[in-house]
């Protein structure tokens, strides 16, 4: 599903992101990333998303080369890529059910589509009885979940997940992990960049260790 070629970034200070990368990741695998601060690892997911555009090789997604693709494209590509941060980005005048709700509004959902799948993802994160609730309302746990089902929404074929428990406690973290283990189990692909060692042990699938821009 995703092929990185020869892919190298360099930033506008000299800084060299990613060296000369070569990685294959497989429709439905759960890839997790890690490394040291400052080793690529979110430079790698900023490719996919076609925030940035490689210095050299290729980005290929589904079979088509991200840098060919054209600016009216992007957004639907974007669809296709749930993305989780570590800081949640949720709106806070918004409830749960329009924080949601929002993903769908701002590509032109109907009111009837909106009220039929916004429901029934929040119930695949747990979030039900949370539907009114505002993030100040909530804990750091739910923010989390709460953003899977943003992410989520527009059933997305890959999950990319950057630092998803890095300001969660130890029960909270795993909640978050377990819920992307049974998205990947529904068939997502999930890309999580992680610090935790523990997390990746208990994830059990396939690692990819960066270290200075190289695999």
């Amino acid at each position: 599903m995703i092929e990185y070629k020869n892919v190298s970034t360099i930033y506008d200070d000299d800084f060299v992101a990613l060296d000369n990368i070569n990685l294959e990741i497989k429709d439905g695998e759960f890839v997790s990333i890690v490394g040291p601060a400052g080793a690529g690892k979110s430079t790698l997911l900023r490719l996919l998303t076609r925030e940035i555009t490689p210095d050299k090789g290729k980005v290929i997604v589904d079979g088509v080369d991200l840098a060919g693709i054209s600016g009216n494209a992007i957004p639907l590509l974007r669809r296709k890529i749930g993305t989780v941060f570590q800081d949640f980005k949720l709106l806070t005048s918004k409830n749960s059910f329009e924080n949601v709700a929002f993903a769908l509004e701002v590509c032109g959902a109907n009111h009837r589509q909106i009220h039929e799948d916004v429901p029934k993802v929040l119930s695949i994160v747990g979030l039900t009885d949370k539907t009114n609730s505002f993030p100040h309302q909530i804990s750091g746990g739910e923010k989390q979940r709460l953003a899977i089902a943003r992410a989520l929404i527009h059933r997305p074929r890959i999950m990319l997940a950057d630092e998803p428990t890095g300001n969660l406690d130890l029960v909270n973290s795993y909640d978050v992990l377990r819920l992307l283990m049974k998205i990947n189990e529904l068939g997502t692909t999930v890309i999580m960049v992680t610090h935790n060692r523990d997390l990746v042990n208990a994830v059990g699938r396939r690692v990819v260790s960066m270290e200075k821009g190289k695999i």
